[in-house]
């Protein structure tokens, strides 16, 4: 089991530029890395050493410029490895400055987590593009992406497709509202896994459990490790995750990746322990 210790604290509106590609990679990235595969090969890479990684997802509606400052320094502090920003439902218009304060404070992969295709910010690194391969809601499997996707393309942003799951959490969240879609129930990992599967033979490049936002219970280990199992892309596991020990257990079941967002926003040095049980799970399946 994780040992448990508690460890001391040391405008943005959606804008879409009309311009040739190369003058856009150049503008959005001064280290030339556009389309590259940054995000993507880590966790490629990280998965094949039996390396964990912990992201914290901030959520620009619940989070201020200079909450921003402070969680950055936490998530430096901590060793954090991605910084995912989205949510469900973003009513606010700030998502730019939020992701600019992010890269202004440090040098963290910012990755976004969209819930609609209007939360696209040509500022972050890589783009979760996430198809909901749970659900048989038409437009969340190719219908909104047949939208955004000339948006998305002039970004330059690294694009990783995603087969989202959306797993039964025991309360209705906002994603399983906003998508219209029946989650998953959590004792049939029968179906996450065939799902997970076909979603990898149909070119996803990381798989997406979730139980969704402030979810009662999370992602059973049981069916984290029947997906695991079953397939060899990353596997991202998310929704309520609120102590260390959770985020082992899901690690050793077979996560690539955890995502916690409600817990930290709580209890912001919750990021220090969560991060260290994450990466000490690396240290025992190596």
């Amino acid at each position: 089991m994780y040992n448990r210790k508690i460890l001391p604290v040391s405008d943005g509106g959606h804008s879409y530029i009309y311009v040739n590609r190369k003058s856009l990679c150049t503008f959005a990235n001064s280290n030339s890395q556009c389309m590259t595969d940054n995000v993507h090969q880590s966790l490629v890479l990280k998965k094949a050493k039996g390396k964990k990684s912990f992201a914290v997802l901030i959520d620009p509606d619940k989070i201020s410029m200079s909450g921003i400052d402070k969680l950055t320094v936490l998530a430096t502090d901590a060793g954090v490895d991605y910084l995912l920003v989205g949510g469900s439902l973003v009513i606010s218009n700030h998502l730019d400055a939020v992701v600019q304060q992010i890269k202004k404070n440090c040098d963290l992969p910012v990755v976004l987590f969209p819930g609609s295709p209007y939360q696209i910010s040509r500022f972050a690194d890589a783009l979760l593009y996430i198809s909901l391969i749970s659900g048989r809601n038409p437009e969340l499997l190719i219908g909104q992406h047949v939208i955004s996707a000339p948006f998305v393309r002039q970004t330059g942003l690294e694009i990783l497709s995603t087969g989202y799951m959306v797993i039964d959490g025991g309360a209705p969240t906002t994603v399983s509202y906003i998508s219209n879609a029946t989650p998953i129930p959590s004792d049939k990992s029968e179906i996450a896994m065939c799902t997970a599967m076909a979603g990898e033979m149909l070119g996803m490049k990381v798989i997406y459990m979730d139980a969704g936002s402030g979810a009662i219970r999370p992602v059973p280990e049981q069916m984290i490790e029947a997906v695991s199992r079953q397939i060899s892309v990353p596997l991202i596991v998310g929704g309520g995750i609120s102590d260390p020990e959770k985020a082992w257990l899901n690690c050793k079941a077979g996560a690539d990746l955890i995502v916690v967002g409600n817990a930290i926003e709580k209890e912001p040095a919750l990021i220090i322990e969560m991060c260290a049980a994450v990466h000490t799970a690396s240290l025992s399946t190596i």
